[in-house]
């Protein structure tokens, strides 16, 4: 019998496989690996940056996968269970961000582009986050937007939100929230800093795939 714990964990793992190795082929590009930060060279920062969003993303589906079908952190931690699987999430969710700038310091200047292009391109990428960051407050809610329907089955009543950002896609937090991990690097014009954002932008799609859309069907019916 299929067990919907693994449910498309095998193409989880397969997309994952193609893209670390897409990515291991592109950082050996002459140059891409240019550059250093406290002693460490840009491809010790680089590869931690990658690790990061593995470890989160593999964690956010181990803790929904269990928490769905078996309740695991609520048979545990009780009425606490959210509340520690979000300071996690945001532990982890955090050193994205910080990552990512560590990482196009270390990098930094290794392409040419004007600093006017520079500022402009990241204030137009920063719009759509302002405005999904603003979105998620007014109608969506912290708690939903981190999985709070695995937990909590009285939020599995609310209905789609269609309101502010949510009113021209239903995948904003992936079409638009990460973008901002291509600031830092179009800022300090980094070339593995844009590798870093296009590797986590794809894998965050494989999550959408592979686990949440699955969950939301199981959830929503």
């Amino acid at each position: 019998m299929h067990n919907p714990l693994y449910e498309k964990q095998g193409w989880h793992a397969f997309t994952l496989a193609v893209l670390l190795t897409l990515t291991a082929f592109l950082s050996r590009l002459d140059g891409l690996m240019d550059g250093e930060l406290f002693g460490l060279s840009t491809t010790f920062w680089f590869w931690l940056a990658i690790c990061i969003p593995i470890i989160h993303q593999v964690f956010v589906v181990v803790v929904w996968r269990k928490q769905l079908h078996q309740q695991w952190m609520t048979n545990r931690f009780g009425e606490h269970a959210f509340t520690i699987y979000m300071i996690l999430f945001n532990k982890l969710i955090l050193g994205r961000p910080v990552s990512a700038i560590i990482l196009a310091i270390a990098n930094r200047e290794s392409f040419s582009l004007g600093v006017g292009w520079r500022i402009s391109i990241s204030i137009l990428l920063l719009v759509p986050v302002v405005y999904l960051g603003y979105s998620v407050a007014k109608y969506f809610g912290l708690k939903r937007a981190l999985g709070m329907d695995h937990f909590d089955e009285s939020y599995r009543e609310l209905p789609l939100v269609k309101k502010g950002i949510f009113k021209y896609t239903n995948n904003a937090m992936y079409t638009f929230g990460f973008l901002i991990i291509w600031i830092p690097p179009i800022l300090a014009a980094s070339k593995a800093g844009i590798l870093l954002a296009a590797f986590s932008h794809l894998y965050i799609w494989a999550h959408y795939f592979t686990t949440e859309k699955p969950d939301m069907v199981r959830i929503y019916g």
